[in-house]
């Protein structure tokens, strides 16, 4: 694979991923990444990535965006649990069945370092955060929209979880409804 080839990002990460899993984060450096990655150089993945721990977490801002655009672009009587349910669905579709195999692989890597899981609860609180300011955007009190907005987040990571741990053909848009179902019960059974 050539340098000048398209889609520069997305080879870093399927690389980095690959190494990860191969022999570990810490063993794997950034030039090893950008060598997997088509022979690119350490500069090309610093273009791309602060770091070797964001690339396993690219296209997060993207996540962040997508939830906030959605609430937004809600009908005007929507919830906040409905806002939050239309912006799950938009996040979750934009997640295709290639997705799910290196899903699998990241959370591997991910659970097998104390540094990456402080990044991903990190990331995953950016989520959250990024939801409730569009929630409250939208005039939903703080509180309300806190709540909502971690429902949220906890629904979009359980159904990640489910959807790469399964080899059940369901998308990960059938997995977020299901897990936001589950967690909107478990919820008004608090009552």
């Amino acid at each position: 694979m050539a340098r000048w080839e398209p889609n520069t990002r997305e080879r870093l990460v399927r690389a980095a991923v690959e190494l990860f899993a191969e022999q570990g984060y810490e063993a794997t450096t950034v030039n090893e990444i950008a060598e997997r990655a088509g022979g690119l150089t350490k500069t090309t993945f610093f273009r791309h990535f602060t770091d070797k721990r964001e690339v396993l977490f690219a296209g997060q801002e993207i996540h962040n965006r997508i939830m906030s655009e959605a609430i937004a672009e809600a009908p005007e009587p929507a919830t906040p649990l409905e806002m939050v349910g239309l912006a799950l669905d938009e996040l979750a579709s934009s997640f295709t069945e290639d997705r799910r195999d290196i899903g699998r692989r990241l959370r591997t890597v991910i659970a097998s370092s104390a540094e990456l899981r402080e990044r991903s609860a990190s990331k995953r609180a950016a989520l959250s955060e990024a939801t409730a300011q569009a929630l409250r955007t939208r005039g939903v009190p703080e509180l309300v929209a806190d709540l909502a907005a971690e429902l949220g987040a906890r629904a979009f990571y359980g159904a990640f979880d489910r959807w790469t741990s399964s080899a059940d053909p369901r998308t990960l848009v059938e997995y977020a409804h299901e897990v936001f179902g589950e967690l909107k019960t478990a919820m008004s059974s608090l009552k």
